[in-house]
């Protein structure tokens, strides 16, 4: 593997692994990959890993003359996570950047984002602002959006999910040390989300910082139909309380803590406030509470007991 920091030395960036993965969304591939390449600065590589039914022909045979080597895997594995995980064996750098098939990144987003890796050192991963797009589609939304304009540096428990993986670098040694994604979170997994925040609750309990940058700015694509909304949230709670059930002890309450505190703020505005709030918004109070629940003893009931800080492999 390459050496960053002799690399860089040479050359404005050093060299880089840019990691997206897919699955049937080639329109909104094309547009992620097709921002990336027109930013001011663009990765070393370009590993695109599709786990689509159909190869996407445009992307197998696309080039760039920026002196980004664009690298089109298709691959029979199935999830989010077994997909990034084969991407980063894959991948020919030891710097990392990860970014999802349905965003659109602003120009300076990527220099911006790995100088402030280079800043923060091999003990530090970093994360940057998430904006939603302009809707399009009719009431379309964004699920996840990180909007605060003030850097910030996390270490320890915060006691809040910090992570972004559609905005994030780190270098190879961080997963040599800390492991894999955990195959059993993120979209295809039986738990079909929070990978995130599993990924990041382990990276700060091993000792690492999490850095948000805001000036990595990109943009989530608001292509989902407002009629998702409430089944998302039902997932979104489903794969939270796993996550908060993988790390119950006896010995240490944290988790169990931050899982309580997550139930009250969503019922007590339920108490304080439904009466004068939508429908729509009571009830997804509601699907939040029962779906966290059903995850927490979904996990509970299926899952062996692990050491809290191990990810599964893929």
């Amino acid at each position: 593997m390459t050496n960053a920091r002799t690399a860089f030395a040479a050359t404005s960036l050093p060299p880089t692994s840019l990691i997206i993965c897919s699955r049937n969304r080639p329109q909104l591939l094309l547009e992620s990959v097709q921002s990336v390449l027109a930013g001011d600065e663009v990765p070393t590589e370009l590993l695109i890993m599709d786990q689509s039914d159909q190869p996407h022909s445009v992307l197998a045979s696309l080039t760039s003359d920026r002196g980004c080597l664009i690298r089109y895997q298709q691959t029979d594995t199935v999830g989010e996570c077994p997909a990034r995980n084969a991407g980063i064996r894959l991948a020919r750098h030891d710097l990392l950047v990860f970014t999802d098939d349905d965003v659109a990144v602003t120009s300076t987003w990527f220099g911006a984002l790995v100088r402030a890796l280079l800043g923060a050192g091999p003990k530090g991963v970093v994360t940057g602002r998430v904006l939603a797009s302009v809707e399009s589609t009719p009431g379309g939304f964004a699920p996840a959006i990180k909007v605060d304009e003030m850097p910030a540096v996390y270490q320890g428990r915060p006691g809040e999910d910090v992570l972004f993986p559609m905005n994030m670098a780190m270098f190879r040694s961080t997963i040599d040390d800390i492991g894999d994604f955990d195959v059993r979170f993120g979209a295809g997994g039986p738990f079909r989300g929070a990978e995130d925040n599993d990924f990041g609750y382990r990276l700060l309990e091993a000792g690492y910082r999490i850095l948000y940058t805001p000036e990595a700015m990109l943009y989530h694509r608001a292509w989902r139909r407002a009629d998702e909304y409430l089944p998302l949230r039902w997932n979104y709670a489903f794969c939270q309380g796993a996550f908060y059930a993988k790390y119950f002890t006896l010995s240490d309450p944290y988790m169990l803590r931050r899982m309580w505190a997550d139930l009250a703020r969503h019922g007590s505005r339920l108490v304080r406030y439904g009466w004068r709030r939508s429908l729509r918004q009571n009830t997804s109070d509601v699907i939040y509470i029962i779906g966290l629940l059903y995850g927490v003893t979904q996990w509970l009931l299926t899952q062996p007991k692990s050491p809290a800080s191990a990810g599964a492999s893929s």
